[in-house]
């Protein structure tokens, strides 16, 4: 083994709510989590958490789950299932990289990101504004 580890940071921990509102009115008003960006076309916001990159995200109809930031998707999907995990879903494309869900053998569910395509771009107000480039 080389040390570089397939899982390279948390990318985030998503945590369901009823809506994005109520979820912010706890999260970002009452904890004091700063908004990095809200997209309510899928019903997610981000949250920064002031210690460290990882973001919390408030997501509507998703469980509570860590997502695992990785280089690319589809080589850490082969190499999970080349060695005992499963496919949960397979590769799609977001705004920003790419997602999958698989299983470890064990029966851990895990969500795949990477950031193939950029990262948001936001206006003062969080609201999303377009996606910056990889590199720019």
């Amino acid at each position: 083994m080389d040390g570089s580890g397939l899982l390279r940071s948390v990318d985030a921990v998503t945590v369901p709510v009823p809506d994005l509102d109520a979820g912010l009115r706890f999260y970002r008003d009452a904890l004091g989590h700063d908004l990095k960006w809200r997209n309510g076309d899928i019903g997610q916001a981000g949250l920064a958490l002031p210690d460290g990159e990882s973001e919390l995200v408030l997501a509507v109809g998703h469980r509570y789950e860590p997502n695992w930031l990785v280089r690319d998707v589809e080589e850490a999907v082969a190499r999970i299932v080349e060695h005992g995990g499963s496919m949960v879903a397979e590769p799609f494309d977001i705004p920003v990289g790419r997602v999958a869900v698989v299983a470890d053998p064990f029966g851990n569910t895990l969500v795949l990101v990477d950031l193939s395509k950029g990262t948001y771009d936001t206006g003062d107000d969080g609201q999303l504004t377009g996606v910056s480039q990889p590199g720019r």
